[in-house]
């Protein structure tokens, strides 16, 4: 799992609106101590969704243009429970330095100082990975970043 998301630098976010209808919008991400993070603002609507229904889902998908066949595009589908970091704690300030060292310094700098933006950590509760026809994974493992072979089993099951 972590291979195939090393180079994608965005994530889908699937969240719930307040009438349980589902939302996506994507956010770039950091992956760090087995856990995903975002950093995004309390007036977007994804923000609004989790704050509300912590449940989330992230979506990482191939790049259209790298695929061999559009009908069988990799991904791999998260699901999530979502917590918001407070800001100055250790974590908080170990993850921004971690989102300036990957993406434009300067504007995380700013976006810092924005106060209406807030960092989310997601905790996988299970996963689906697809790599091509006939190559569908659970996402499994101790700390839920394993390819697991797909059986017959339940999936929210057989992952763990």
């Amino acid at each position: 799992m972590k291979t195939f998301i090393h180079n994608i630098q965005t994530v889908v976010l699937g969240t719930l609106d307040a009438q349980g209808n589902p939302f996506s919008s994507y956010a770039p991400y950091i992956y760090d101590n087995n856990r995903f993070y975002v950093y995004i603002s309390d007036i977007a609507t994804h923000t609004k969704n989790i704050q509300r229904t912590p449940k989330a889902s992230l979506f990482f998908v191939e790049d259209e243009s790298k695929t061999e066949n559009l009908f069988a595009r990799k991904r791999i589908s998260l699901q999530c429970d979502s917590t918001k970091i407070v800001r100055w704690t250790e974590r908080f300030e170990t993850v921004l330095d971690l989102f300036a060292k990957k993406f434009d310094a300067k504007m995380v700098a700013t976006l810092q100082k924005m106060t209406d933006f807030n960092l989310y950590e997601f905790k996988v509760n299970y996963g689906e990975a697809t790599f091509g026809f006939g190559k569908a994974y659970f996402i499994g493992g101790e700390n839920m970043d394993e390819l697991v072979e797909r059986t017959g089993d339940n999936p929210h099951h057989g992952a763990k």
